[in-house]
This record gives C-alpha cells, sequence and structure tokens, in this order.
C-alpha cells in the first residue's frame, strides 16, 4: 500500500505541475503576443502553437485532477435533493459509468492519435509533430478513468459519500466545518 500512496502522491504532483506550468504558458504566450504586436507591429510566430499545446494539455490532464477533488462540472439539482441511500448510490453508478465512457474515448482517442502520427503532420512554425500535443488526450482519458474508478472504490469502500477521492460531498459537511470555498455552488 506504501508503494500505491507514494504512486498517487508521485501522479498528483505530475499532475499540478502539468496543470500549472499550462496556465503559465498560456499566459505568457498571450501577453507576449499583445505586447509583440503593440511593439513591433507582427505577432510571435510561434505563439498560437504553443498555447494551444499548452490549452490541451491542461484540458486533458484537468480531467483526473478535478475528478479527484471532486472539482468537475455536475448537475447536482436531483443529486442534491434526494436520500442519503439514493446518493449513495448514485455515487457509485455515476462514477462507474464515467470511467466506461472515458476508457472508451481514450481506445477512440488513441486510434486517432495514430492517424496523426502516420500522417506525419507537424506544426506550421516549430514543424513539432502534432501526434505530440495530442498524446495528452488518450492520456487525460486514461488518467481520467482511473480517478472515476477510485471514486467508485472509495464510495463503496467508505461509509461516507465522495465526490472525489479527496472530497467528501458537500451535503455530509456540517455547516460549522465547511470551508468558504465549499460553499461556493456554481
Amino acid at each position: 500500500m506504501k508503494f500505491l500512496d507514494k504512486l498517487d502522491k508521485s501522479i498528483l504532483k505530475i499532475e499540478e505541475f502539468i496543470l500549472s506550468a499550462s496556465i503559465i504558458v498560456i499566459a505568457l504566450m498571450v501577453c507576449a503576443n499583445v505586447i509583440s504586436r503593440q511593439l513591433f507591429g507582427p505577432s510571435i510566430l510561434f505563439h498560437a502553437e504553443v498555447a494551444k499545446f499548452a490549452v490541451v494539455g491542461s484540458t486533458f490532464m484537468g480531467i483526473s485532477y478535478a475528478a479527484r477533488k471532486g472539482r468537475h462540472i455536475s448537475m447536482s439539482a436531483i443529486y442534491d435533493i434526494v436520500p442519503w441511500r439514493l446518493r449513495k448510490a448514485m455515487a457509485i453508478i455515476i462514477p462507474l459509468f464515467t470511467s466506461i465512457i472515458l476508457f472508451a474515448l481514450a481506445y477512440i482517442s488513441i486510434d486517432y492519435v495514430n492517424g496523426v502520427y502516420e500522417r506525419g503532420t507537424t506544426t506550421t512554425n516549430l514543424e513539432i509533430p502534432l501526434y505530440i500535443m495530442y498524446l495528452f488526450i488518450p492520456l487525460g482519458f486514461i488518467m481520467g478513468g482511473i480517478q472515476y474508478l477510485r471514486n467508485l472504490i472509495i464510495n463503496i469502500v467508505k461509509k461516507e459519500v465522495y465526490i472525489g477521492t479527496d472530497a467528501l460531498d458537500y451535503n455530509d459537511i456540517k455547516p460549522e466545518d465547511r470551508d468558504m470555498e465549499d460553499e461556493i455552488h456554481v
């Protein structure tokens, strides 16, 4: 179990690094391009390619991170009003179907990435093979599928209802124990 805990923490750190670095790169590329256009006239040739790499990376690596933290988009109107037993059942069924869908999407996206690899397509300015960017797609789907399976398992094993492996359902947290962050529901 210690090995799996260390592996999980390592994966979390890698996800956080990729997400953080991607957001910083996006911000730098957009700001640098605006400054370049205002001061020198033309845009930076490769800014869109680098920003696109960062957007794809952050989008698909964010699937797993959001599932772990219970911060994924959810339509919780029905979920919030049903009794505890039904919420518990839903907390088991929903991650099961979500993981199946994510693994199916991973399978399809692997075929897509393979097609891009076989065509040998590269970016226009930097001439980086496009399949490298698209590798984040199946990787993100696989990591997300694994994380939803973990959410399923934690809801089977634990008595409480979890919306993520690191997040207890907000309906089960006493109001006085909630952080202000937990009160914000968009």
